[in-house]
């Protein structure tokens, strides 16, 4: 078995130096990292806090790549149900289980990142939140160094899935509900509230609005909300007297157009997406499209041990629903 001697024989640094880079100490220079990072990764270190962990497991390791939604107050309840899902499952299939914020590693070069996930003797890795800005995780993705379940991100290879739901259908379908129970008979002025400019769900959403609009012929406005109840407010403030219908990709955002009109003293139908419990409390009934991001998790891991056990990477498309959520319901 390789020794911590031995990368730092292989690197000519000291074995203080080595154990300074597999625990990301500060003030190693960069050099210096490349040639330690260079020598585990060509000798196959594994650290031996963590091998003798798992020598007395008869397991796997996952780790949990979560990006939390810091842009609001309110608890990321989205977050919450997926670390629940996993966690619950992992524990029912006997995989060990780690949770890694993506703040953890975003500063990381794609060495850097590879070594640390390796540090952590991984089986495989669930990304959550994944956006196009994260050139890493893309690339970390395309070199099929590890095993990798993807939730909402379009990366399908022999080592990687992707698990969601359909975001453009789901659009689609909320949003008709929407318009044919409120306007059935007219063309109307939609305004539709998307969500962040670089996400893979938000182009998916937007297209499915695209498609409704040419097959409904409504007039279609769009704005970037961000998925953030606060500019989804002041969007409103701004466009709602000009629009029929309000269509936001997200319920925090919903909410946030909801709450405008309140205080505008005017009525225009809202709907939302995505089925989070705040919306049985906005004391309003919107329709929205309900994912139930605690089984999306558990697919995940499924589809992760799968993988692990030899399957070819796949897309995993799941179901939604068309809900709308009283209060009535989320206290039972």
């Amino acid at each position: 078995m390789v020794s911590i001697r031995d990368v730092a024989k292989h690197a000519g640094v000291a074995i203080s130096t080595v154990s300074k880079v597999v625990n990301n100490y500060p003030n190693v220079s960069e050099e210096t990292k490349k040639k330690v990072n260079a020598s585990i990764k060509e000798l196959n270190f594994i650290p031996n806090t963590i091998a003798s962990a798992l020598s007395s497991k008869n397991t796997g390791r996952v780790a949990l790549l979560m990006n939390l939604n810091t842009q609001t107050q309110a608890i990321d309840e989205i977050g919450m149900q997926y670390l629940f899902g996993a966690i619950n499952q992992c524990r029912e299939m006997n995989l060990d289980v780690i949770t890694i914020f993506n703040s953890m590693i975003r500063d990381k070069s794609l060495e850097e990142m590879e070594q640390y996930f390796r540090s952590q003797s991984l089986s495989g890795i669930i990304i959550y939140g994944m956006s196009k800005e994260d050139v890493r995780l893309k690339q970390l993705i395309e070199a099929q160094i590890f095993k990798i379940v993807v939730i909402d991100a379009p990366f399908v290879n022999d080592n990687t899935s992707s698990v969601q739901i359909d975001h453009k259908q789901a659009q689609k379908d909320v949003a008709r509900r929407t318009i044919l129970e409120n306007a059935p008979n007219k063309s109307d002025r939609i305004l539709y509230i998307s969500g962040k400019k670089n996400g893979f769900i938000t182009d998916d959403r937007l297209e499915g609005m695209e498609e409704l609009a040419e097959e409904m012929h409504f007039t279609l406005t769009v704005y970037g909300g961000e998925f953030s109840e606060y500019q989804a407010r002041q969007i409103t403030f701004a466009h709602a007297k000009e629009n029929d219908i309000i269509i936001c990709a997200s319920d925090l955002m919903a909410i946030g157009a909801m709450k405008a009109l309140i205080e505008m003293d005017i009525f225009k139908p809202v709907c939302g997406f995505d089925g989070i419990t705040l919306m049985g409390y906005v004391g309003k009934q919107m329709y929205t499209i309900r994912q139930n991001f605690s089984s999306v998790s558990k697919e995940a891991v499924k589809e992760l041990a799968g993988l692990m056990n030899g399957e070819c990477g796949r897309k995993k498309v799941l179901p939604h629903e068309i809900v709308r959520l009283r209060y009535e319901d989320i206290i039972r």
